[in-house]
């Protein structure tokens, strides 16, 4: 099976610069004014800087820790120069990053002694977690993998019928019932299937109702518990779907959802159209899981695997 070479070639690369564009003016423009007519760093302009870090929505208690973080680098040189700022700053958020994502996954590749490889995709409608599935489809596909798709979010026609545009777009069979049908008959058949076919990747779509309706909790309670019937460790993977140009909505619905299921992973979508990018550092920092996948564009390849230092390294990028 051929995997992905090298994490961040130079096309990802200047795909992930333009994608953080808006971001990326914000950001740094926010950064700039904090700390513009200063020599040295200080109390001053960290004062300022955490306006501009909480602003540009990378969260307070993110922003609280980046700034302790530079307070003592401050404190170990008295005459710090603002010029060394970006610098030191870039460094004190990877630092921070890497807890949630010392677990990224380095390629598109998944365990080779779980087959088949369950994947159960949450999230709220319109985060683009139908989309993302389709994207996954297609890479985990051009990785070499066998893939099935399951549509388990039956409350939408719209939510089936676009999922299945998708299976058909990237040449992947899907597992679908009637609109109305019960999410964990349509998961288990979904496995089921896998298991018959040979499959090596299962991603089961889920519906996306409001996060904070009990019954849609219950509902992938018992999806995961159904599955697992079948699969006593599956499902493997919960991925949780979020629009990062929702900002700081995003991370009230990373709340919810990690408060009521397991989840063991992040998607950020959307990314390209907003500058609130900076909410990317405050979730993966906040939950401690790892943002595996953002989304930075249309295109079936605009899905990329999230690297830190790559990331943060293009929000400085001038």
């Amino acid at each position: 099976m051929s995997f992905f070479g090298k994490l961040f070639g130079k096309k990802e690369k200047e795909t992930l610069d333009e994608g953080l564009n808006k971001t990326k003016e914000g950001f740094l423009a926010k950064i700039t004014k904090a700390i513009a007519g200063k020599s040295t760093v200080d109390a001053e302009v960290l004062d300022n800087l955490e306006e501009a870090l909480v602003n540009a929505d990378v969260g307070i208690d993110t922003t609280i820790q980046i700034i302790e973080r530079l307070e003592k680098r401050v404190q170990q040189d008295k005459y710090l120069d603002t010029s060394e700022l970006n610098r030191i700053l870039q460094e004190e958020i990877e630092a921070i990053l890497v807890d949630a994502s010392d677990n990224s996954y380095k390629n598109f590749e998944v365990p080779a002694n779980k087959k088949p490889y369950i994947i159960l995709v949450v999230g709220v409608n319109g985060v683009g977690k139908t989309t993302t599935i389709g994207k996954l489809a297609h890479n985990y596909k051009k990785a070499g993998y066998d893939v099935l798709l399951g549509a388990a979010d039956t409350f939408r026609a719209a939510a089936v019928d676009q999922l299945t545009i998708w299976s058909e777009r990237v040449g992947v069979p899907i597992v679908k019932q009637a609109m109305g049908s019960d999410p964990s008959a349509v998961a288990f058949d979904t496995v089921k299937s896998a298991i018959s076919r040979g499959s090596d990747i299962v991603i089961i779509d889920t519906a996306g109702r409001l996060h904070n309706k009990l019954h849609l909790m219950d509902e992938l309670t018992k999806i995961k518990r159904v599955i697992s019937k079948i699969l006593p460790d599956a499902p493997h993977e919960v991925m949780l779907v979020l629009d990062g140009s929702t900002g700081q909505n995003a991370l009230e619905q990373a709340k919810h959802f990690t408060a009521a299921t397991d989840v063991s992973s992040l998607t950020i979508t959307k990314l390209d159209g907003t500058a609130k990018g900076g909410v990317v550092l405050a979730i993966a920092h906040q939950f401690k899981i790892p943002v595996k996948f953002i989304g930075i564009g249309e295109k079936i390849d605009d899905l990329l695997i999230f690297d830190k230092h790559e990331f943060v390294d293009s929000l400085f990028k001038l």
